[in-house]
Formats: C-alpha cells, sequence, structure tokens
C-alpha cells in the first residue's frame, strides 16, 4: 500500500517517546506523529493524550524517500470536532439576577463594615510610617 499525502488513514500507537508518537499503519508501514501534532492544545507530556495500543485517525503530512513518514492527528480531526479557544460568554445580566438582592438595610450595614476595615488600615499604615506613634520632634534627650 503507499500511502499519499493528504490521505486520513487509522493506525495503532506502538511506541511512545518525549518528542512524539510512533504509529503503525496499514501495510506494516511506521509513522511518527511529532508532539506539536497530537493536539491543538499545549502538549507537555504526550502521555496524557496517547496510550500505546491506541487505534488513532493521522492524517499523512509527508512521505520522504527514505521511508519516514509524518502523521498529524491533530489535522485529521474533523473541523467540527475542534474547542474553541475562545472563552466561555457570561451573561452578566443574567448571573446578577441570580443573586438575592440586598435591602437597603444591609447593602448600608455592609458598606459601613467594610468602610469601617478599610479605615482600620490605613490608620495601622500610618502608624507603621510615623514609628509606632511616637514622635522625635518632642522628645528631649
Amino acid at each position: 500500500m503507499t500511502l499519499k499525502v493528504g490521505s486520513i488513514v487509522e493506525g495503532t500507537v506502538v511506541n511512545i517517546t518525549n518528542f512524539g508518537a510512533f504509529i503503525e499503519l496499514i501495510g506494516g508501514k511506521t509513522g511518527l506523529v511529532h508532539i506539536s501534532e497530537v493536539s491543538n492544545t499545549f502538549v507537555k507530556d504526550i502521555r496524557n493524550f496517547l496510550k500505546e495500543r491506541d487505534k488513532v485517525k493521522v492524517k499523512v503530512i509527508s512521505v520522504e524517500d527514505d521511508g519516514k513518514v509524518s502523521l498529524s492527528i491533530k489535522q485529521a480531526q474533523d473541523k467540527n470536532d475542534k474547542k474553541s479557544l475562545r472563552p466561555i460568554e457570561i451573561d452578566w445580566d443574567k448571573e446578577r439576577s441570580k443573586s438575592i438582592p440586598l435591602s437597603f438595610e444591609d447593602r448600608l450595614s455592609k458598606f459601613m463594615k467594610d468602610s469601617e476595615e478599610r479605615f482600620q488600615d490605613i490608620k495601622k499604615n500610618q502608624d507603621a510610617k510615623r514609628g509606632g506613634g511616637y514622635s522625635r520632634r518632642g522628645s528631649s534627650y
């Protein structure tokens, strides 16, 4: 069987290395899927994505004269299978409506508590900058 560049075939993972996985194709040929061709996401450890004896669909990227075959798993995936890298859209109005609205008194109480905490933090910082509240000007040696 001759492999054509661009064709999608099925194979079996026979060996996994740090730089990729060797795939045995129909007809006994073996090709390499480089780690960068495993997934659309960053692959730090290929073993998190593939195991030996896994059946995978691969696309033939190149066939060298010396018999080396380069393969890609991510290019063999259907365009509809790819997950979007866009962040999830959040409907903030809907999220606000989920939370229970606080009464005016509760909001005022929360504001006063937060305000008092902030005031205490500012006071501590000012005292620390002044040397603990003691002044040198008025003291006699």
